[in-house]
């Protein structure tokens, strides 16, 4: 009668369990007493690991031993602190810890040499370290969605960066590392704080996307006619009142964008001096040849 009235309670139990909420994939491999490398895909390209969503306030202690991991997605969790456990991940590839709640990042993360990818927008961060510069293969970075104002001068060593989104932010004026990045193709600014952009945006000579919209901005620099690569330039939203004569100098500039997904030249939404309103609702050859024949006339 008792071993009955056990089996009985022990149904009950599992009947319970089941409809109970699914555990998180991670903690339900351990309570399983399952390998905890069993979580890893292992895809052509990359071991990777995903524990997006899973409501972690902090990081499970097994993450730090698999040494295999080369893609690692802790996106949209709580997270509020990454521990230097994570400089253990030296083969990290791809590093994803966007959409948390992360007011720092471990000096550690600097031993990650094999890093091509880094996401950490969406978080709280306030500066970045400068030990980020060590990761010199970093070529993808987005700090977007922080409170970020400035970044170390050591970043003028990310030489092979090629995409960096600094958008919603803090900054007031463009910092001077990013001017050494030369193998940049892709700058994003925007809904930041700045006043101008520097000359010395000219020596950024592969940049075929440049966004500064939402900021400040009260006039375009003329050296960034000289960059011939530009694609897409986006500054609406700001307080520009003219355009240098050079403009026209931009080629792969094809149209007046109005759609934010389009290339061109988007420049909406500013207090354009008469009378270019009406030169640009003409089109982008329009107001090339109105910027030509005025530097002709000058």
């Amino acid at each position: 009668m008792g071993t009955e009235h056990s089996k009985n309670k022990e149904r009950r139990s599992m009947v319970f369990l089941r409809k109970g909420p699914k555990l998180p994939a991670w903690e339900d491999a351990l309570l399983a007493g399952r390998e905890p490398k069993s979580l890893l895909k292992r895809g052509l390209r990359y071991v990777s690991l995903s524990l997006i969503m899973k409501g972690m306030t902090t990081t499970p202690d097994f993450l730090w031993g698999l040494h295999e991991v080369q893609k690692l997605n802790l996106s949209r969790n709580q997270l509020v602190v990454i521990p230097p456990s994570l400089g253990k991940l030296d083969r990290l590839v791809v590093l994803n810890l966007g959409g948390n709640c992360l007011k720092c990042l471990p000096k550690e993360i600097g031993l990650l040499r094999n890093l091509k990818v880094l996401f950490v927008n969406m978080n709280c961060l306030k500066e970045v370290p400068a030990e980020l510069s060590l990761c010199r293969k970093l070529e993808v970075l987005s700090l977007s969605h922080n409170c970020i104002s400035q970044l170390p001068l050591s970043f003028t060593d990310l030489t092979s960066l090629r995409k960096l989104n600094l958008s919603n932010n803090r900054f007031v004026q463009i910092p001077l590392c990013i001017f050494a990045l030369r193998s940049l193709d892709f700058l994003h600014l925007g809904s930041n704080k700045l006043e101008n952009i520097a000359e010395s945006i000219q020596y950024l000579v592969n940049l075929q996307i440049f966004i500064v919209e939402n900021n400040n901005i009260r006039s375009l620099p003329r050296s960034l006619c000289y960059i011939s690569t530009l694609e897409l330039l986006n500054a609406d939203y700001n307080a520009i009142q003219t355009l240098p004569d050079d403009l026209y100098l931009l080629r792969r500039l094809r149209r007046i964008a109005w759609n934010p997904m389009d290339k061109g030249l988007h420049i909406a939404h500013n207090p354009l001096s008469r009378p270019l309103p009406e030169v640009v609702e003409g089109g982008l050859d329009v107001l090339f040849n109105y910027l030509r024949d005025k530097k002709e006339r000058n």
